[in-house]
């Protein structure tokens, strides 16, 4: 059964300053960015990882990477990306949490992702989640092409939801990358709390994506708009893309734990939510 719900999109800001900061960028040549119209979503795939504690996501919604990033992803990355449960399981409240894990020297967390089981082009993608801290702690929610594994990377194009350096647990940043503006050139922005950290307490991060826009929301905030033009190079933004959920550990990104650092960090997501826009 599918659920439709309406969002009426006339925000006022979350924080005061964050608005500010939203007008001094776009001015009045852009003044209807807080000023979207409402829409209607229908809710097409979800997990709310209901299950008893311990358990596996769910395998007909979730799959695996496995392994540390010389096997694909690099970024000078320390972790190995596993399926024990003790990284990667429902925790019987109704979470799903992603565990990094330090032994002596030794790093392992986990990284999921619908690849091959879930794709949509355009809609809104969202999840709830508390983010996990500390310097060297990189966790994400972002998407990728369905068509990486015949065109590659940055050519199939990625869309990071939710970045978060462990080193500033208050600041999130939201980016996409493709071919002319990728790895430490992305087009990019960020989002800061004034008065809190986002380890402290659950925020719902969120894209609105059609063939116009990529809009970027915490808390149904709007505070990054990205559109054909902003890109130093090709849109690619215009195909299904599959989501990914994983805790990093060190990389060029965040630089690498330090002793202080506190372990384990967990990344705990209520749930993950996809809609399409209906008439």
């Amino acid at each position: 059964m599918k659920t439709t719900y309406k969002f009426k999109k006339t925000h006022f800001a979350y924080l005061l300053v964050p608005a500010l900061l939203v007008f001094f960028f776009y001015g009045c040549d852009r003044d209807d960015f807080q000023k979207l119209d409402e829409r209607n979503w229908q809710l097409v795939w979800s997990d709310e990882f209901e299950g008893p504690a311990g358990q596996l996501p769910d395998s007909d919604k979730w799959t695996f990477d496995l392994g540390t990033g010389q096997d694909g992803w690099g970024n000078q990355e320390l972790q190995s990306y596993t399926n024990n449960p003790a990284n990667v399981s429902l925790d019987g409240q109704g979470n799903l949490v992603i565990t990094a894990i330090r032994d002596g020297n030794s790093f392992t967390s986990a990284r999921i992702k619908t690849q091959g089981l879930f794709s949509q082009q355009y809609g809104r993608f969202e999840a709830r989640m508390k983010t996990p801290y500390g310097p060297g702690i990189w966790p994400a929610f972002w998407l990728l092409g369905d068509n990486v594994e015949t065109v590659g990377w940055p050519q199939c194009g990625e869309i990071d939801i939710m970045e978060l350096r462990g080193q500033q647990p208050h600041i999130i940043h939201g980016s996409v990358h493709g071919p002319g503006y990728s790895g430490g050139n992305p087009v990019s922005s960020s989002y800061t709390l004034l008065n809190g950290r986002f380890d402290a307490d659950y925020h719902v991060f969120a894209i609105e994506w059609d063939e116009e826009k990529i809009d970027f929301f915490v808390d149904d905030f709007l505070y990054q708009r990205i559109q054909p033009e902003d890109a130093p190079g090709e849109w690619v933004f215009d195909h299904p893309f599959f989501i990914i959920l994983n805790v990093a550990v060190g990389g060029s990104y965040v630089g690498f734990p330090i002793d202080q650092t506190p372990f384990p960090q967990q990344m705990i997501i209520d749930y993950v939510r996809v809609y399409r826009e209906i008439d």
